[in-house]
């Protein structure tokens, strides 16, 4: 079986570019019991229609149903599953053995996937969740690659999903306190506010004059990032992934921008399908991401925390998305400022990545002529050689 590129979408606009960047599948979660609370995720309507053209584009749809839930949620949990069934996803991914033994009564057609928020780090609780109906197991970070083998070897018939790139938690497969201890919003019913990604600080209370003083964790006195982990990025060992038995690589990031997963997505695929590991490795350090890490691919590593900064700056600038392409006119929604004279480079699934091009004649919406297109999200009209389509975006190179 070749092995899935699996993209997230945290709305239906991003489940549509992960579509026209290539994944062969996307991960999604509904309005309800998902860990993704603060993306805009689907109604039922619109999950109903990404599964239609999905299939249609013989590609699949997985939906998360992964809060750790409670008695209260189980009526409503009932009928969200059944329609999920009805609705022909290709599987839900779940983590509660609550919300599996429900799964398995009022919906028996619906493939269950063991979410990685379940740490599963062992053979035998991958063998106990097939047991249990579970057809895919996506295991947690924390397993190097050898020990991802021992699992493949032991359970040869269950599927085996990881995640290949994006953002890591602190804690173990997503199972933290601290979003809930600081902020009042449970991470493990969808609700966490990355408060591992903030800037720390101590302050403690002199003894002997009672004053109460930052003490400074660095000596430039600015804090430090001591909870924030770095990004995963796999890339160069997909194969040893797949030869290890790794059946779905996952891309993280439903709360990430449109663009964002476009060039992550643009860049897996391209070296799934042959392209150089050299052009997929540069598109990388091309969106804002934190310090790269392979995390435990071999086994214990002490270095994946970022303690420099939350995140850093890639090396493009997101300028607009392309709406549509007519008779030599691109038509786009700006996002970053951009003038005539400038050079803009495309990023696209076909043959027009990375051309580049100098902007040209600027038109506004209402059709007058402008060298500055400086409305935030404005609608603009620009001369470019290549035959874009819509789904294509600009980005210009930092100096």
């Amino acid at each position: 079986m070749k092995t899935e590129l699996l993209a997230p979408a945290g709305s239906f606009s991003k489940f549509l570019t992960a579509l026209h960047f290539g994944a062969d599948a996307v991960y999604m979660g509904g309005k309800n019991f998902s860990l993704r609370t603060f993306a805009d995720n689907f109604t039922d309507e619109e999950l109903a229609l990404a599964v239609k053209q999905a299939h249609a584009l013989q590609k699949k749809v997985y939906v998360t149903a992964n809060i750790y839930a409670r008695n209260a949620d189980f009526s409503a949990m009932e009928d969200y599953l059944q329609k999920l069934e009805s609705f022909g996803v290709d599987g839900a991914i779940v983590s509660d053995p609550g919300v599996l033994y429900l799964a398995k009564k009022v919906a028996p057609k619906l493939s269950l996937h063991i979410s990685t928020q379940a740490n599963t780090t062992n053979k035998y609780a991958v063998k106990f969740w097939q047991e249990q109906g579970a057809s895919r197991a996506v295991l947690a970070r924390e397993l190097s690659l050898k020990e991802i083998a021992e699992i493949h070897e032991f359970v040869p018939d269950m599927e085996l999903e990881a995640f290949v790139h994006g953002a890591m938690c602190i804690s173990y497969s997503g199972r933290c306190l601290l979003s809930d201890y600081l902020d009042g919003r449970s991470s493990n019913r969808g609700a966490c506010v990355q408060s591992c990604r903030w800037r720390y600080e101590v302050r403690a209370l002199n003894a002997s004059n009672g004053v109460s003083e930052w003490l400074p964790i660095e000596e430039d006195g600015k804090g430090t990032y001591i909870f924030n982990s770095k990004d995963l990025n796999m890339l160069a060992r997909l194969k040893e992934m797949e030869g290890a038995g790794i059946c779905s690589f996952k891309i993280e990031g439903r709360m990430k921008s449109g663009y964002y997963l476009a060039t992550v997505i643009n860049a897996y695929r391209r070296y799934m399908d042959g392209e150089p590991l050299a052009i997929s490795e540069e598109e990388l350090l091309g969106v804002s991401h934190r310090t790269y890490t392979q995390a435990y691919a071999d086994g214990n590593n002490p270095h994946t925390v970022n303690y420099q900064d939350s995140i850093s700056k890639g090396e493009y600038t997101y300028i607009a998305d392309v709406l549509s392409y007519k008779d030599g006119n691109a038509e786009v929604e700006m996002r970053n400022r951009f003038k005539t004279g400038e050079e803009l480079e495309v990023l696209s699934p076909d043959g027009n990545f990375r051309k580049r091009f100098t902007v040209g004649t600027i038109r506004r919406k209402d059709g007058e002529i402008t060298q500055d297109a400086k409305l935030v999200q404005g609608i603009y009209t620009l001369e470019c050689p290549f035959s874009l389509k819509k789904g294509d975006y600009l980005r210009r190179k930092n100096s």
